[in-house]
């Protein structure tokens, strides 16, 4: 990877150009900062959520997913690099699947809502949305590997599964959407 920042106002960004890890000079507004930026803000958003009482295991889980976006974001920023190993995927894939087999089955359309924790997630879930959709952007002008665009869509499955399990904790449950519809369609029953 590049060099590592030794200072941090160098004064060289003044002009609207940032330099990738390869040293390469680009526009701030690129698709790839872009990209970078919104895998920055949704490391913060998961460092805002970990201040938050959660259980050791949801918590180990953020920590580790954090490594993986700091590693999302090297292989973004040096173009034609791979940081970001499909295990990454897979680890995704795992911890969905033990998530949403403790929570019951969803018959209503839920608020991105509840207990302070789980609303943060869900904001952690539309920055990953974001950042899926730059990264998706990026890759139709440039070749990117599979596994960012791959990472960020499971992530943000995976944080509308952690927000409902957070919910839950000390007895707490999801915040339903009161749809007008569905409610005159219990009535006709």
């Amino acid at each position: 990877m590049g060099n590592r920042l030794t200072q941090i106002a160098t004064r060289t960004g003044d002009n609207g150009t940032t330099g990738l890890g390869n040293n390469q000079r680009v526009s701030k507004n690129s698709l790839r900062v872009r990209a970078m930026g919104d895998v920055d803000e949704l490391n913060s958003h998961l460092g805002l959520l970990l201040c938050e009482d959660m259980p050791s295991d949801v918590r180990a889980l953020l920590v580790e997913i954090q490594h993986q976006l700091f590693n999302l974001g090297g292989e973004l920023s040096i173009p034609g690099f791979e940081l970001l190993k499909a295990e990454a995927v897979v680890a995704l894939d795992d911890a969905l699947a033990h998530h949403n087999a403790q929570l019951p089955k969803l018959e209503e359309f839920i608020l991105p809502a509840g207990n302070r924790a789980a609303a943060q997630a869900h904001v952690c879930r539309t920055v990953a949305r974001r950042a899926e959709r730059e990264v998706v952007a990026l890759g139709n002008e440039e070749a990117l590997n599979d596994t960012p665009r791959q990472y960020l869509n499971r992530l943000s499955d995976l944080m509308f599964v952690l927000a409902r399990v957070l919910n839950r904790m000390n007895g707490g449950d999801d915040v339903y959407w009161k749809s007008q519809r569905m409610s005159a369609g219990k009535d006709a029953a």
